[in-house]
């Protein structure tokens, strides 16, 4: 069992996404970094790291845990992001701890007895799951589909919807707020303590689809699908 010292420096990267996030709590005050980049995370990741380490005054081996972000979301960010958080980890001795993206949306809005995370998966799908974020319980598995597709768990009548995704149909939505998550969702999730704490060769990555693009074919078909 990994044992976490969290008042010590925690770094949170978050690369699932066109924005690089991280975020570095030292001495109670955080420190973040979040730029939309679009698909360059692998060229900009460790320089921003530096800067960050840089203001901060710490570096990597000064680090207690790094945070990272678990999926799903944009397939090549998270393997870049996952990718820099196990090598540090791995150089360094350093414990990860793994958190998944929507989890990290979920516990960014307000308690709610039923949340339903959703963010756009690109090829016409959404990646959600639903939450009780009073009672800290994950209600269903993490999935992709259409939005339109999407059914509440049984037992419940309505729901509050945090993302980036609009929905409509038979779901009945009392409030929406839209956002996504940035590292430092990460890192106040993972300072809960409710995250598994793993080392560098144990992490690995929720993707959830593992299909990552459609064909000519499939997309003529998706647009088919969705104008019905």
């Amino acid at each position: 069992m990994l044992n976490i010292d969290f008042s010590q420096p925690i770094l949170a990267i978050d690369c699932g996404t066109s924005v690089m996030s991280l975020a570095l709590k030292v001495n109670g005050q955080v420190f973040e970094i979040n730029q939309d980049i679009g698909v360059k995370q692998s060229e900009h990741l460790l320089p921003a790291l530096r800067d960050l380490y840089l203001h901060a005054g710490v570096d990597t081996p000064d680090l207690a845990a790094i945070v990272v972000n678990q999926g799903p979301g944009a397939f090549t960010g998270l393997r870049v992001g996952g990718s820099v958080a196990q090598g540090l980890a791995a150089a360094f001795a350093i414990p990860l701890i793994g958190v998944p993206s929507l989890d990290a949306l979920a516990y960014s809005a307000p308690p709610c007895p039923c949340v339903l995370a959703a963010m756009d998966a690109r090829m016409g799908e959404v990646f959600y799951a639903f939450f009780d974020t009073e009672r800290k319980q994950r209600l269903s598995n993490y999935c992709v589909g259409r939005a339109v597709d999407i059914r509440l768990p049984e037992n419940l009548s309505q729901c509050v919807v945090v993302g980036n995704i609009h929905l409509s149909g038979s779901l009945k939505i009392v409030d929406y707020i839209e956002k996504m998550p940035t590292a430092c969702d990460f890192l106040n999730i993972a300072l809960s303590g409710r995250y598994a704490v793993m080392t560098a060769e144990n992490m690995s990555l929720l993707y959830v689809r593992d299909k990552i693009a459609l064909t000519a074919v499939e997309q003529a078909q998706r647009k088919k699908e969705m104008t019905q």
